[in-house]
């Protein structure tokens, strides 16, 4: 179901998008760059996150990792992550295929500035063994994303400049 829901989404708004499928697991930020050939910095993940009584998804370089005090700065309360179950019943999307394309909800998605250090990033498509290869700003603008800086990048191995 998800799977067919994020190819329908990039059927409807951008065509030239292809989703890519992977026979592995891509599950973890690790799995998808060995899947897909790229640094680990370059999986785009999507954090799925309670603040307060609203539920966000935020889009963050893979090798990246969320800044409490960031986040409730700007967002005004602090993130919980949201549980397995939870993920799924909201998004419509497992965990680890989770993305912000093709969304069971609507949910206000963001894109951390970490993404802007890539020209192309690799987020899941809504199953444990697809990804698109997209522009962070494409990404950006399909989803209605607004930009934030809520992350710390942990390791600058592989980043490039």
């Amino acid at each position: 179901m998800s799977l067919e829901s994020v190819r329908a989404f990039f059927a409807e708004k951008a065509p030239d998008i292809s989703v890519i499928e992977s026979a592995v697991s891509s599950a973890t930020v690790a799995l998808a760059a060995e899947a897909y050939g790229v640094e680990p910095a370059r999986i785009a993940k999507t954090l799925s996150l309670r603040i307060g009584d609203r539920v966000v998804l935020i889009v963050a370089a893979g090798t990246s990792r969320m800044d409490n005090k960031k986040v409730k700065a700007a967002f005004g309360g602090k993130p919980k992550m949201l549980g397995l179950d939870e993920v799924a019943d909201i998004t419509g999307h497992e965990v680890g295929g989770v993305c912000p394309f093709g969304l069971k909800t609507s949910l206000p998605v963001y894109c951390d500035v970490s993404l802007k250090a890539f020209d192309v990033v690799v987020p899941a498509a809504g199953s444990t063994h697809s990804a698109v290869r997209i522009t962070p700003e494409r990404m950006a603008e399909l989803t209605a994303a607004e930009w934030v800086d809520v992350c710390e990048v942990r390791s600058q191995t592989g980043v490039s400049a």
